[in-house]
């Protein structure tokens, strides 16, 4: 005779929560995490003295406790302080992705997505390598943007062959706007950050300045900027030692600024859709 009662309620581990026990895990700068009450999710950026700041990919900050209370992927954890003999298992990629193990690069896709320079470049790729390889695609860079109807007519975009463009300066009116206008092509996507370089899409507070300097038009940008700071601004090395200060000093998304976020998982979007 069938049970109507169906089975034992006491049967199994009845203690043990429905999501899983609490377990302990040691923080690292960049790590995503939940807090459930309010459903808030941030990457961490700082600790001390028994409090962590999380801040949300529109730069919102909440500080919270350290301790239990906490999710990362929907498992409940109590965040503690890192040791000094090293960081925890990573569980996202820098741009806030749940990290994959043990997966290959796809073959690179037909499809890809242009910048306008190596830094801008070397910026994508620290932050979104990871997703970037998975989904197969390539980042290029152009050398400015002055000739990129031509560069986008070479290029013959079409389905399976889109082409997302990332420009510097993509404010109403400005020079990159105007030559933006002349692209029409439905496999084309071009978007843009307000910044006048990529450097300026790195947070101050994240390369440890207050902010960064507006440089007189007409003046070299980068080379002002330096010259702000009082670092060395000779010449070329010069820049391309303080590029590589400035990009040590981003370690996830949470140390850009949210209008160049948005503008790069955008152009992702796009050229993943076929």
């Amino acid at each position: 005779m069938a049970d109507r009662y169906g089975n034992d309620v006491l049967a199994g581990d009845w203690r043990k929560p429905k999501n899983g026990r609490t377990v302990e895990v040691e923080i690292e700068k960049g790590m995503v995490v939940e807090e459930p009450t309010s459903g808030f999710v941030g990457a961490i950026v700082r600790w001390e003295h028994g409090v962590v700041d999380l801040e949300d990919r529109h730069g919102r900050i909440r500080t919270y406790p350290l301790g239990p209370g906490f999710w990362i992927d929907g498992k409940p954890v109590s965040l503690k302080p890192p040791k000094k003999a090293g960081p925890p298992k990573k569980t996202r990629t820098a741009s806030g992705s749940v990290a994959v193990d043990n997966v290959r690069a796809k073959v690179a896709r037909a499809s890809r997505i242009y910048v306008e320079g190596r830094h801008d470049a070397e910026l994508v790729e620290k932050v979104w390598g990871d997703d970037l390889r998975i989904e197969g695609v390539v980042v290029e860079y152009l050398e400015g943007v002055d000739d990129l109807v031509e560069i986008v007519n070479r290029f013959q975009p079409a389905p399976g062959r889109r082409l997302g463009v990332l420009v510097d300066h993509l404010v109403e009116g400005s020079k990159e706007s105007k030559i933006a206008a002349q692209v029409s092509n439905r496999y084309v996507h071009v978007v843009g950050h307000p910044f006048i370089d990529i450097w300026e899409a790195v947070k101050p507070s994240s390369v440890g300045i207050k902010a960064w300097p507006r440089i007189p038009h007409g003046q070299d940008w980068k080379k002002g900027v330096l010259q702000s700071f009082g670092w060395p601004a000779t010449d070329q090395a010069d820049v391309a030692a303080a590029w590589k200060h400035i990009l040590s000093k981003v370690n996830s998304f949470a140390d850009l600024d949210p209008a160049l976020l948005g503008r790069v998982e955008e152009l992702i979007d796009f050229v993943t859709l076929d």
